[in-house]
């Protein structure tokens, strides 16, 4: 199965024991985001570490898996789509995640609600996928 993650997911992969961070390592899902989800993961650093209470190795250790576990894509790959994406997406902060969804015609793994506020993509929250997707997933 093949999704496009948005950041606040990725930022879910923090907590150690997470489901989230399960189904990200997960060797049966392809998991695409923005390039630019790195550069947010790793403004909000510190606020993760304060947040999470774990130590600086800790953060970039889950954020190397991180980087393993997902295919992270220039803009110049989807950048074509980005204005159709601008025409349907509720949120103007998540367009980018909505052009890759286009580009690879892929739905998107968002546990923001407004998402779900478009027919053009569908997006299914973390507990979307572990409903509907358990068996596959593990």
């Amino acid at each position: 199965m093949e999704l496009v993650v948005d950041t606040n997911i990725l930022f879910s992969y923090f907590w150690k024991n997470s489901f989230t961070r399960k189904v990200i390592t997960n060797q049966n899902l392809i998991l695409f985001a923005p390039e630019f989800t790195l550069v947010e993961i790793s403004k909000y650093k510190k606020e993760i570490m304060q947040k999470l209470k774990i130590t600086k190795d800790e953060f970039n250790t889950a954020k190397l898996d991180i980087a393993l576990s997902v295919d992270f894509i220039p803009v110049k790959k989807y950048s074509k789509k980005l204005p159709d994406a601008i025409k349907f997406s509720p949120d103007p902060n998540d367009i980018d995640f909505f052009a890759l969804c286009l580009k690879f015609n892929l739905p998107l793994w968002s546990n923001d609600k407004i998402l779900k506020n478009q027919s053009t993509v569908p997006v299914f929250s973390t507990e979307d996928l572990f409903d509907r997707f358990y068996d596959f997933l593990f």
